[in-house]
């Protein structure tokens, strides 16, 4: 994801059932591009959801975890 100003970040991962499953981040992230890696060895393929959190801005869209 790509950043226009520093700001703070929330990226965080949901079952369907809406349970957070993982937080990959949870901080203050200077301007510019960023990169995440989700190691989701613990979970079971399924459809998740994540929702990234920036400043104001949030963005939530699903994804399918294929094992």
């Amino acid at each position: 994801y790509t950043l226009n100003s520093t700001v703070e970040v929330q990226l965080d991962v949901f079952n369907i059932q809406g349970q957070r499953v993982a937080t990959l981040v949870d901080g203050r992230q200077q301007a510019g591009e960023h990169n995440v890696t989700f190691n989701a060895s613990n979970l079971s393929s399924g459809v998740y959801m994540y929702r990234l959190q920036a400043g104001a801005e949030i963005l939530t869209r699903q994804m399918v975890l294929i094992k």
